[in-house]
Parts: structure tokens; sequence; C-alpha cells
């Protein structure tokens, strides 16, 4: 898996690199202005395309999955994208530890599922209603009270209750994770016991 950068950071630092670059074989190796120009822009483009932002389910061969089901779960996820961004902003910006910390739960919550969603994309339906509405209400109430944070005498009764609702939805955020995780493990319970039954035939107890 390549190391990729987010939106336009792969160019700023191609650019960045290949600057350094022309300064580092004109100066110091005293090569050729010109022939330091041209391996730098060779090493440009190749830093663009090996730090560009990973496309969703990048590698994923839709025929064996089937691609109505990739399209669905790519529709989920591209929407959702934002909102798991502003959860992840906001999170460094609230300066009640215990809220930011809970903030950040559910942006690691969030980044789970989505992953999990990508490793499987036939579980997207199972999550459609997480990534098109918990996810975005979470990332509107943390906002809500970050901007609550910065008032100068905010209402003590509405932080309480938008810590509560924070609260709440860490509670619903496991809950949908923890459903994903449960259909991985799919036929487990039945499969051991078969295999208890099948040593208890083998050995005798």
């Amino acid at each position: 898996m390549r190391f990729s950068l987010p939106n336009d950071w792969n160019w700023i630092v191609a650019g960045l690199a290949a600057a350094l670059l022309v300064v580092g074989l004109t100066v110091i190796g005293n090569m050729p202005f010109l022939v330091a120009t041209i391996i730098a822009a060779f090493v440009f483009t190749g830093l663009v395309f090996v730090l560009s932002p990973r496309k969703l389910f990048e590698g994923i061969d839709a025929r064996t999955i089937g691609s109505g089901r990739v399209e669905f779960a790519r529709d989920l996820l591209t929407e959702a994208t934002p909102a798991l961004d502003k959860l992840r902003v906001v999170a460094g910006h609230i300066r009640d530890k215990d809220i930011a910390a809970r903030v950040r739960h559910l942006a690691q919550i969030a980044t789970d599922v989505f992953a999990k969603v990508e490793a499987n994309p036939g579980n997207a339906s199972a999550v459609k209603r997480f990534l098109s509405y918990y996810l975005p209400q979470a990332s509107q109430v943390a906002e809500a009270y970050d901007v609550l944070e910065d008032q100068n005498a905010p209402d003590p009764k509405r932080l309480d209750n938008v810590r509560s609702v924070i609260e709440k939805l860490e509670t619903a955020f496991g809950h949908y994770a923890d459903g994903l995780t449960e259909s991985e493990l799919g036929s487990l319970d039945t499969d051991l016991r078969l295999i208890e039954s099948s040593l208890k035939e083998d050995l005798g107890h």
C-alpha cells in the first residue's frame, strides 16, 4: 500500500522537494541549472503520483464483489467524508479534555467503520444510517460545542445538553462498529460448537 497525502498536499510537498533538489544540485553539486531543473521535474512528477490521495476502494476488483455494491458503498463514504474530516478538526479545537477525547473517539470509530466498509463493500447497507445520519449529526453537535465554548458566558445547561448528546452518540457509534464486527464473525458460534463436538468424538471427552 503506497503512502499518500490528503487533498492537494502531494503537489505542495512535491514542489518543495523539487525546489530543494534544484538548489542542492546547483549549489552543492555544482550541476548546471538546466540539468538540475530537468532532474527536479522528473522527481516532482514522481512524487505527485506517489503521494497523491488514495482513492476509495483503490485496488478492489469490483467484478468479484459486484459493481453495484461498490458504487453504493463509495457514494456513502464519499458523502460522509466531510463529516468525518470535520470531527477530526473540531476535536483539536475543543478545550474540554473529556469532550475532546470523546469527539476523537467518535472520529476513530468512524474511521474504523470506513475501513471495514472498504474491506467489504457488502457491509455498507448495515451502516447506511450511521454514515448518512449519525456521523453528520455528530460533526454538527461537536462543532456546536466548540462554538459554545468560545462564548464569553456560555449557557451551562446548553453545554450539559450537548455533552449528554455526545456521550449518547459515542454509544451509538460503538453499536454500529460492533455490528460490523459481528457480521465478520459470521457463523463463529456454530463453528465452535461443531469443533467441540468433533473433539469429543475423536478424543472421547
